[in-house]
């Protein structure tokens, strides 16, 4: 815990440092996730039966490609796409989290909760949408934010945790 927590600081800190750096490391990992999954569309079209299942994979395949090689040619646009795919989500999540916030069943301050966090994330989305090349950033600082604090929490339970380590060998130890 402590190893995982020192990463996601030192990736926080570079993160809030250089958060367009960050933005175009997203865009290189969408890019190597495309290509992967390319090989993995060509190796299923070649285990199948039937001639259909490997036109499938090998068209996916192909748009794999496509797409790992557009966001490689042009990291701006895809960060753009990202951030707009991301913005889409945030809306149709916070809709269907707020009409939740309508079911039958749930205790009232769980419906509040269900209609408040359906209302902010449709906020968000609204905003990605309103300014997208400020919401690649500002998706890069609130990741360097998030592996900061999240970090700093995996440190302190992981240095909590040797203690209460070293507490219930001292115990057990005692009572043996």
């Amino acid at each position: 815990m402590i190893v995982t927590g020192v990463l996601a600081v030192i990736a926080g800190i570079v993160a809030l440092a250089w958060p367009s750096a960050t933005v175009y490391a997203l865009v290189i990992l969408f890019a190597v996730y495309a290509f992967s999954d390319s090989v993995v569309q060509g190796m299923s079209a070649f285990s199948g039966g039937s001639a259909g299942p490997v036109v499938g994979h090998l068209l996916l395949g192909l748009v794999d490609i496509a797409a790992g090689v557009v966001a490689l040619t042009w990291p701006g646009a895809t960060a753009l796409v990202l951030v707009f795919v991301l913005a889409a989500w945030a809306v149709a999540g916070g809709v269907v989290e707020f009409a939740a916030g309508f079911g039958a069943g749930e205790a009232a301050g769980t419906r509040a909760l269900f209609l408040i966090g359906g209302l902010v994330s449709v906020a968000f989305g609204v905003v990605l949408f309103a300014r997208p090349g400020v919401g690649a950033l500002t998706l890069a600082l609130l990741f360097g934010l998030f592996a900061l604090i999240y970090g700093i929490s995996q440190v302190s339970a992981g240095i909590q945790l040797r203690q209460t380590g070293g507490t219930v060998r001292s115990v057990l130890r005692n009572a043996a």
